[in-house]
C-alpha cells in the first residue's frame, strides 16, 4: 500500500528468532543448515535495503559455541552487514544505560572505526545467555567486535527496569524494549510482584511506536513455567516473540491488553515435533507513524520436513495383533506412508533448487491396542541416502492407560510416556525434584531445599560451572551453622535435627531468599574458576621461565606482552584508505551523545569471597546432604 512506500519516515526492519547456529554441526548432512540459513537472512536485509535487523534470541545453539561456529557467524555479518550503504535513523536515548555493561556503550554504526551498513540489534536467549564469572555470552564477542549490539540484558534478581532504546527516522520514533531470556518461573514471580517496570519517554510518551521483543515460554508448561501475555504493559503496540519455534509471524491481537504479538517461529528444524513442521519465515515489517505492517518471507534454504501420525487401532481392517504376521503388516504399511512423504517432499524440491536435497521425515505410530513395534534400526537402513535423519523416522508410543483407582494394584507396564523431544522439554531442576520427591526417605535432603539442587545441577550441567554444587552446598551449610548458633541449639542430634527441619522448611517457603541463596553460591563458583585459572596460569608462566622456553610452544599465553601485542603494522593505512567515506556518512551518527570514555572503561568489581574450611559440620550432626 502506498502508506508503507519507501520514504524518509518509514522504518524496514528485518524481524528473526531463533537461528540456532552451531546445531548438529558435527552431522555430515545437517551441519551446515543453520549457517545456510542465516546467510539467506542477512541476503534478504542486503537485498531489502532494511534499516536494521532485530533478532529474538538463540541466535547461537550452544552456550558455548565451537570455533567453527564463531568463525560462521563473523563471516557473515561481516560479509552482509558492512559497507558504505548510510544508516538513516538516529539513537535519541542515552546509549551509556542501554549499554551500560558494554566497555565500548554505543550503537556500533555510530562508532568512526566501523563501516556498518546493516546494524543488529539482539536480546539473548536461553541458548546463549551470559555464564561465567564475568557473566559474558556469546553476542558479546560479537557486540566487541562491533558486528552486533546486544541489548535488553538484566543481572538483577530484585527488579527489572526495561529502558528502551529510542529510535527516529524522520517523523517516525520507535522506543525499542528488550528482554533477555530469564528463568520463566523467576520472571513470571517479578511480574506478579510488580518487579517488573517498563520505563516510557519523558516526552510525547503516546507518539512513540512501542516494539518489544521477548525470549520466554509464550505456552502454558505449568503453573508458573511461562509468562501470560497480559503481564505485558498495554501501551506496548506490538511484541516479537522468541524461544516459540512454531512459526506464528502473522500478528495476532491480544484482545485484552490490545496489543499484538509476531511469534517469528525458529529458522532452522531442532525437534521433530509438529510445530517444527509449519513452514518457516522471516518478517519485514514497515512502520509509519503508529501504523505497521508485517511482510512474511519464506526461507527457501530450510530443509523440509513432512511428518504424519498414524493410529493402529483406527485400522482393524488391516491389522489383527492376534495375527503372527502382523508386524511385517504394519512395517509394509509405514514404508508406504514414508514413500508418500518422500514423494510429496520431492515434488516440494523441484520448485525450489535452494532446499537442502534430502528431507526430513517423522512417522509417528500409536501401537497402544497390545500391537508390537518392529526394529526401527533395521527400517532405517533402507533410507540411509534418502533422508536426512535416518535413525529416527518411525517414533511408536502407546497412549498413557487410565490410572486405576487402587494404586496398590498400579500396573507400571501400561504407563509408557512419551520422549521429551515428543512433548515438553524435560529440565535438569524438574528431574531433581522428581528424584527426590519418589526417593526413599533415607536417601531425601534433610539439609539443601530441592530448588536450589535443581539449580545448582543446571549450572553444572549447561554451564559447566563444576563447582556449582559444591559452593552451593557449602553456602548452604554455613547458613544452617549461622542459624544454629544464633539459637543456640544444644548439642543433641534429635534438637539440632529439628531446629534443621525447621530452618529448611522457612527457606523453600521465602523463594527470594532462595534465589539470592542460589544467585550468591553461583557467584561463588565462578569466581572460584577465576581464582584456579589465574593460578594455571601463572603456573604455566613460571614452567615456562623455569625450563627457558621462549614462546616456542604451542599457545600464546606464555609469551612476554611486548611480544604478543602485535608490530601494529598497516593501522595508520587502513583507517586512511576509508577516511574519505567519513563524511559522506554524516556526523549525526558519528555522535556518542554524553557517552564518556570514563563510562566505557569502567569494569565489573567484586567483593572478596571467603571460602569456609572443607572440614566444617553442623555440630558433627552429620547432616544428610545428597545422596
Amino acid at each position: 500500500p502506498v502508506l508503507f512506500r519507501d520514504d524518509e519516515d518509514t522504518f524496514k526492519i528485518l524481524i528473526a528468532t531463533d537461528i540456532h547456529l552451531g546445531y548438529l554441526e558435527k552431522d555430515p548432512v545437517r551441519g551446515n543448515d543453520t549457517f545456510v540459513t542465516l546467510n539467506e537472512i542477512l541476503d534478504h536485509a542486503q537485498n531489502k535495503e532494511v534499516d536494521f535487523i532485530l533478532l529474538g534470541g538463540d541466535l547461537f545453539h550452544e552456550n558455548k559455541p565451537s570455533r567453527k561456529t564463531v568463525h560462521s557467524c563473523l563471516e557473515s555479518l561481516r560479509k552482509y552487514c558492512m559497507g558504505d550503504r548510510p544508516v538513516q535513523f538516529e539513537i535519541l536515548s542515552d546509549q551509556a544505560v542501554n549499554f551500560h555493561y558494554s566497555k565500548f556503550p554505543w550503537v556500533n554504526y555510530q562508532d568512526e572505526n566501523l563501516n556498518i551498513s546493516i546494524p543488529i540489534f539482539s536480546i539473548h536467549g536461553n541458548h546463549d545467555d551470559p555464564t561465567g564469572a564475568d557473566a559474558l555470552c556469546a553476542l558479546d564477542i560479537l557486540s566487541c567486535a562491533g558486528l552486533l549490539n546486544h541489548f535488553g540484558r538484566s543481572t538483577s534478581v530484585e527488579k527489572i527496569d526495561i529502558s528502551p532504546i529510542l529510535l527516529r527516522k524522520g517523523r517516525t520514533k520507535i522506543a525499542l524494549y528488550g528482554l533477555g531470556a530469564i528463568p520463566d518461573e523467576r520472571l513470571y514471580r517479578m511480574f506478579v510482584n510488580k518487579q517488573v517496570t517498563m520505563l516510557r519517554p519523558k516526552e510525547d510518551e503516546d507518539s512513540w511506536f512501542n516494539l518489544f521483543v521477548i525470549h520466554q515460554n509464550r505456552s502454558k508448561h505449568g503453573a508458573t513455567n511461562y509468562i501470560p501475555e497480559q503481564f505485558l504493559d498495554d501501551f506496548i503496540n506490538l511484541v516479537v516473540w522468541g524461544h516459540e519455534h512454531e512459526c506464528k509471524i502473522a500478528p495476532s491481537q491480544n484482545e485484552q491488553q490490545r496489543f499484538y504479538v509476531s511469534q517469528p517461529g525458529s529458522s532452522v528444524v531442532t525437534s521433530l515435533s509438529p510445530g517444527e513442521a509449519v513452514k518457516k519465515h522471516i518478517g519485514l515489517l514497515h512502520v509509519k507513524g503508529k501504523k505497521m505492517k508485517m511482510q512474511k518471507i519464506a526461507l527457501e534454504t530450510v530443509r523440509t520436513f513432512h511428518m504424519e501420525d498414524i493410529v493402529l487401532a483406527d485400522h482393524p481392517d488391516l491389522f489383527n495383533p492376534d495375527n503372527p504376521k502382523v508386524t511385517q503388516a504394519i512395517q509394509a504399511f509405514c514404508m508406504e506412508k514414508v514413500e508418500l512423504m518422500l514423494d510429496k517432499a520431492e515434488r516440494e524440491r523441484l520448485g525450489n533448487p535452494r532446499q537442502p536435497e534430502k528431507p526430513l521425515i517423522r512417522l509417528r505410530v500409536d501401537y497402544t491396542g497390545g500391537f508390537e513395534p518392529f526394529s526401527v534400526h533395521r527400517f532405517s537402513q533402507k533410507y540411509v541416502d534418502r533422508v536426512a535423519n535416518p535413525k529416527d523416522i518411525i517414533h511408536f508410543f502407546r497412549h498413557r492407560e487410565q490410572k486405576e483407582k487402587d494404586d496398590s494394584d498400579l500396573n507400571f507396564g501400561k504407563l509408557v510416556s512419551r520422549p521429551a523431544s515428543e512433548g515438553m522439554t524435560l529440565r535438569v531442576e524438574d528431574l531433581v525434584k522428581q528424584y527426590f520427591q519418589t526417593a526413599e526417605k533415607k536417601v531425601q535432603l534433610s539439609l539443601l531445599t530441592e530448588r536450589g539442587m535443581g539449580e545448582a545441577v543446571q549450572e553444572f550441567v549447561d554451564k559447566e560451572e563444576k563447582d556449582a554444587i559444591e559452593e552451593l552446598v557449602k553456602f548452604q551449610l554455613e547458613k544452617t551453622q549461622r542459624f544454629l548458633k544464633e539459637r543456640r541449639t544444644d548439642a543433641e542430634e534429635e534438637k539440632i535435627d529439628e531446629e534443621v527441619r525447621k530452618f529448611r522448611e522457612s527457606r523453600k517457603k521465602n523463594t527470594e531468599e532462595e534465589d539470592e541463596e542460589v544467585r550468591e553460591a553461583m557467584t561463588r563458583a565462578r569466581a572460584h574458576r577465576s581464582e584456579d585459572t589465574v593460578l594455571v596460569a601463572a603456573s604455566s608462566d613460571e614452567e615456562l621461565m623455569d625450563t627457558g622456553m621462549k614462546g616456542t610452544g604451542d599457545s600464546d599465553d606464555g609469551l612476554p606482552a611486548t611480544l604478543s601485542r602485535g608490530s601494529g603494522r598497516a593501522r595508520g593505512r587502513a583507517r586512511g584508505a576509508r577516511g574519505q567515506n567519513s563524511t559522506a556518512r554524516g556526523s549525526s551518527r558519528r555522535g556518542r551523545g554524553s557517552t564518556s570514555q570514563e563510562t566505557a572503561t569502567s569494569s565489573r568489581t567484586y567483593k572478596p569471597v571467603s571460602v569456609p574450611a572443607k572440614n566444617m559440620s553442623v555440630m558433627d550432626g552429620r547432616p544428610s546432604v545428597c545422596p
